[in-house]
């Protein structure tokens, strides 16, 4: 067991005294990242823009995307998704929106039957249009906002308002930092990229919940011990837990991005960025931390728990 076992058990890192680099370094990429976004903007996809959804089924079994890529890509219709779905002959054709309004559409729709001929059996056939794909893009912002709510709100209960507000500022800096990385990357933002961000969301939270439920254990057990020792040793404890999830996430991760093809391309690379680099970065360097200066651990004299001075 002793070979698998990544982490030791009895380390003793002193985190907390990364924090005047973490602070100022995390706050100076969060102002760049919002800067991306307002001067660079995001790459909408489909689901945002508008455009036309096509569900086909092929009529000799599985469907061979490579070739219908490369048969639709050379209609000089924009950008083009292709996605299987339900079985292997099932397609899930996204087309960007044409210029020239209901006409252009129908006319897209046309060089596409025509492109692929009787060999696919059309089920769906549907124009998004910019109403519609700016009420997704509304729902899809709202849905974000409501799930950071949320976890505050919980958070609140489960814990403290001090761990409540720490994890909040966590998490809204993991996504404004998945948001600039997505900006200077230009990947396609669709509704798999607010499904990528509420699971960094997820990902970051559980990892911070683990380490503030041993900080409130230990804030009732050593109620004495210096409030940058007791965040250290509450960090130290759960480092081998949180480096093997880290790492398990991040080779199952690694194999969606380099062999999952381009249908989940945008998904899992912002699944990458915002696990790998950030969500462990933040549970450790700026959700532990920031404990410090909302005032948790003054008048721990009063929680009624055995006293103890030392670990």
């Amino acid at each position: 067991m002793r070979l698998l076992r990544i982490v030791p058990d009895d380390t003793k890192f002193n985190f907390m005294r990364f924090r005047r680099i973490s602070f100022p370094l995390s706050a100076l990429l969060s102002i760049l990242a919002i800067g991306l976004y307002f001067f660079n903007g995001l790459n909408f996809g489909i689901d945002f823009k508008g455009g036309l959804l096509l569900e086909v089924q092929s009529k000799a079994g599985p469907a061979d995307l490579a070739k219908m890529r490369a048969t639709l890509g050379g209609l000089d219709l924009g950008e083009v998704q292709l996605q299987q779905f339900g079985g292997p002959a099932n397609v899930l054709v996204r087309v960007a929106e044409q210029p020239g309004g209901e006409t252009a559409q129908q006319a897209a729709v046309a060089k596409i039957r025509g492109a692929l001929g009787d060999t696919v059996e059309y089920q769906r056939v549907e124009v998004v249009g910019p109403r519609v794909s700016s009420e997704l893009l509304s729902y899809g912002v709202v849905g974000l906002g409501l799930a950071i709510f949320g976890i505050l709100i919980y958070l609140w209960f489960r814990f403290e308002w001090q761990f409540a507000l720490g994890a909040m500022i966590s998490n809204v800096h993991d996504i404004v930092l998945t948001i600039g990385f997505m900006s200077i990357t230009q990947i396609d933002f669709d509704l798999t990229s607010i499904a990528a961000l509420l699971t960094i969301l997820g990902y970051s939270l559980n990892d911070t919940v683990v380490i503030y439920d041993r900080i409130r254990e230990m804030l009732r057990r050593y109620k004495k011990m210096p409030m940058d020792e007791l965040l250290n040793a509450a960090v130290n404890q759960t480092l081998s837990r949180s480096v093997i999830t880290h790492v398990t996430v991040t080779l199952a991760l690694l194999a969606l991005l380099f062999f999952g093809g381009q249908a989940i391309h945008s998904f899992t690379a912002t699944m990458t960025f915002g696990v790998v680099l950030v969500g462990t970065y933040t549970s450790i360097f700026i959700a532990a931390p920031i404990l410090i200066y909302l005032g948790v651990g003054t008048g721990r004299d009063a929680l009624s728990a055995p006293h103890r001075d030392k670990p």
